[in-house]
């Protein structure tokens, strides 16, 4: 037992010792500190950490079901917003859904493409949400955005609608 710890002590060691030698330039001690002190937390410490700093910095929380969780999701806020706003004709709305409804065969590649830029699949994932149209492609987008998003999509041949 003693030999194979002390090797890995000593594999520990050089391994340190190739990531501190592999950096070209100066570290900023300080900087170096807080990675020493950040690398030494537990698991449960790392994830108190991580959720202070969201807070102080004003981070939103991602949704960690990944994309596929979004959909299930689209009609429950729907409903809610339904019941939250008796009158949505007497304000304008800001915050727009954009679905994609449709594309033209020749523009698949593009789009597909285009999907995987604009939500940051992989390509597997980004040809499997294409071929399903029509689906809900982003949720709460600015006008502005929105309406950039579906031009550059109905130039590549895909019909894309604000809800």
């Amino acid at each position: 037992m003693r030999a194979s710890s002390s090797f890995l002590k000593q594999a520990a060691i050089s391994s340190q010792q190739r990531r501190h030698n592999s950096t070209e330039a100066p570290t900023n001690p300080k900087i170096a500190g807080i990675v020493d002190q950040i690398s030494q937390l537990t698991l449960l410490e790392t994830a108190d950490l991580v959720s202070s700093l969201k807070s102080r910095l004003n981070i939103p929380d991602m949704p960690t079901g990944g994309f596929a969780a979004a959909p299930a999701a689209a009609p429950a806020a729907a409903a809610a917003e339904e019941t939250d706003e008796p009158a949505p004709a007497a304000q304008e709305k800001t915050l727009f859904n954009l679905k994609l409804e449709a594309f033209e065969a020749g523009a698949k590649p593009k789009v597909i493409k285009e999907v995987k830029n604009l939500l940051g699949l992989s390509l597997v994932d980004s040809k499997k949400f294409v071929e399903s149209a029509p689906k809900m492609m982003k949720e709460s987008v600015p006008k502005d955005e929105a309406e950039k998003i579906m031009a550059t999509m109905k130039e590549l041949g895909a019909t894309v609608t604000m809800e």
